[in-house]
């Protein structure tokens, strides 16, 4: 029995290694991370290639992505030796093109949905628990977030860096000579896909730029109860 309120009273001063050893101890196979692969990333997955190598990382390759993105991804699945695994829309891209067109502009929730909620669900069916690097500091929305959850599908959900803020990331990189996302010196503090993200000011938080011009903040995968497609017409 996993009791998530003492858990998470202990892991509030434990080290996201620490936690990441429970989490692989506790699940084992039945444990995935993922990885949206920008800057903020770099620190939980460099810590998952020096403590827990075996674990999969899932990359939601929504089609979307920037090239330099995507140039990220490789390098550091390299760099670190990530156990990497690619999830994309059941209909794939293409697919999604001819069916839905410019979906993001009209509809980016139903977007979201199609290429990263639903390849996630899917990638996660099966698993006891799933491990994401999103952090309190981030968005009001995510000033909450427990370290330890459980959906109310049961699986669980493990944020080891939720308590940190930029600058602990920031000086993690530095101090072991990361790599950044290249977009990150252009202003990209938080990156997407690329129609639906902008560069932000210096007194913007981390995510504004996401979705600008939308009452949206979230794609779907971090909200309390997961997006469901209920009825909505998936025509653009």
């Amino acid at each position: 029995m996993i009791d998530i309120t003492a858990l998470n009273s202990q892991f509030e001063t434990a080290r996201p290694e620490d936690i990441l050893d429970w989490a692989w101890q506790t699940f084992g196979s039945a444990v995935a991370a993922s990885s949206s692969f920008q800057s903020q990333s770099v620190p939980l997955l460099h810590m998952i290639s020096r403590r827990i190598p075996a674990l999969p990382i899932f990359f939601l390759d929504t089609g979307f992505h920037f090239p330099e993105t995507l140039a990220f991804v490789e390098e550091l699945t390299r760099t670190f030796g990530l156990n990497l695994r690619i999830l994309k829309a059941e209909m794939g891209h293409d697919g999604f093109r001819r069916q839905h067109g410019s979906l993001y502009h009209t509809n980016p929730d139903l977007c979201c949905y199609i290429n990263k909620v639903e390849p996630l669900n899917k990638a996660t069916d099966g698993l006891r628990a799933w491990i994401s690097g999103i952090r309190r500091d981030q968005t009001d929305a995510r000033r909450e977030t427990p370290i330890l959850s459980q959906r109310p599908d049961g699986l669980y959900k493990i944020c080891p860096i939720a308590s940190w803020t930029r600058r602990d990331v920031w000086q993690y990189i530095h101090h072991h000579n990361l790599p950044h996302h290249p977009l990150f010196a252009k202003g990209y503090m938080s990156i997407g896909c690329e129609p639906c993200t902008r560069p932000t000011g210096d007194r913007e938080d981390e995510r504004a730029g996401r979705w600008a011009g939308h009452m949206k903040t979230e794609c779907g995968l971090h909200l309390d109860i997961p997006m469901t497609p209920l009825n909505e017409d998936r025509r653009p």
